[in-house]
């Protein structure tokens, strides 16, 4: 009987790095298609002559780095949620982290009359999510809140955040906070060299996510079973709590707030069969950077006058996608 269990586990876990060598090829493909197209298309053969060297190492590369650290960092912090909170709805924007990064921009923003560094803007937006998170963390340790009234509060929370966004904006006449608005749907325009520090700010937190499949896995067996086998679920917890702040800040202070990635790439994954946390987190990196790459090149290339907010189009795409999703597997949630 362990025999067997051994051997359907091995053929699993081939199955699970196979899709994964498949999400990395897709990966791959829509990369090089990311750093093809544009209002001038230059395919890889003429990635160096002297007209790429603006319009593909200068614009497109940055861009595309961005995209792909965001999305991952997006997917695999809704797939740590999920599984912390034993809550298949819970994403990054639910415990209120990227509406409370967007307040600090806000209020950046209105209290430095727009004359204030980017990276200044950036850095607020960070230590505003990591405040919020350090309120909720607070709030869960004196209160003694289970995870379901955490999540409840930090929704709250954000519905709060955005309030005061919004009416700030409507109150101002600052052309900076109006723009910043815009903004704040999701964009990537705009990213260049001058931000590469926050994109390798992203980059030790998605590393470490990506190795922490096993205690995942612990934690994913239920309160009761992850204390018997010695996991401290407090210490545990406040830490992922602070990386998900740490990643959901830094790619809101990059793009803006972006949804659904963190809610719909773990699902699909998992409709995929792949329920290892250890191989799940690459998959959502892989996948997650891959969905928001092709909404990223639906922005820049739907229109020849504009570029569409990429938030715009994650949702669009993903709450009808989830309502399917939920409809086609109604018995499995």
């Amino acid at each position: 009987m362990g025999l067997r269990f051994t051997q359907l586990q091995q053929r699993q876990q081939r199955r699970d790095r196979i899709k994964l060598c498949l999400f990395a090829l897709l990966l791959a493909i829509t990369v090089v298609i990311s750093l093809s197209a544009g209002d001038i298309w230059l395919p890889p053969q003429l990635w160096f002559s002297e007209q790429a060297q603006l319009f593909v190492w200068q614009l497109r590369l940055p861009r595309t780095l961005a995209v792909i650290a965001v999305g991952a960092g997006l997917a695999m912090s809704g797939a740590v949620m999920q599984s912390l909170f034993d809550n298949p709805l819970s994403e990054p924007g639910l415990l209120g982290v990227a509406n409370g990064a967007g307040v600090a921009l806000v209020l950046t923003i209105l209290l430095g009359g727009g004359l204030l560094p980017v990276w200044l803007l950036s850095m607020n937006a960070i230590l505003g999510a990591l405040i919020l998170t350090l309120i909720l963390l607070g709030l869960s340790r004196r209160k003694l809140l289970p995870g379901a009234r955490l999540l409840l509060i930090g929704f709250a929370l954000g519905i709060a955040c955005s309030a005061i966004m919004t009416w700030a904006v409507y109150f101002s006449s600052s052309m900076d906070l109006r723009q910043l608005l815009y903004w704040l749907m999701g964009s990537f325009g705009g990213i260049g060299w001058q931000q590469k520090w926050l994109i390798l700010a992203l980059v030790p937190a998605l590393v470490w996510l990506i190795y922490q499949g096993n205690k995942l896995n612990l934690l994913s067996l239920g309160e009761d079973q992850a204390r018997q086998l010695g996991v401290p679920l407090v210490v545990w917890h406040n830490i992922f709590v602070m990386i998900i702040a740490w990643v959901v800040g830094t790619s809101v202070a990059l793009a803006g707030i972006i949804g659904f990635i963190g809610l719909i790439i773990p699902h699909i994954l998992r409709l995929t069969d792949i329920t290892d946390h250890r191989y799940l987190l690459t998959g959502c990196a892989l996948t997650g950077s891959t969905l928001l790459l092709m909404a990223d090149l639906t922005s820049r290339v739907a229109m020849s006058s504009a570029e569409l907010p990429i938030g715009v189009i994650t949702s669009t795409i993903g709450a009808p996608l989830f309502i399917w999703m939920l409809l086609r597997h109604a018995k499995t949630y």
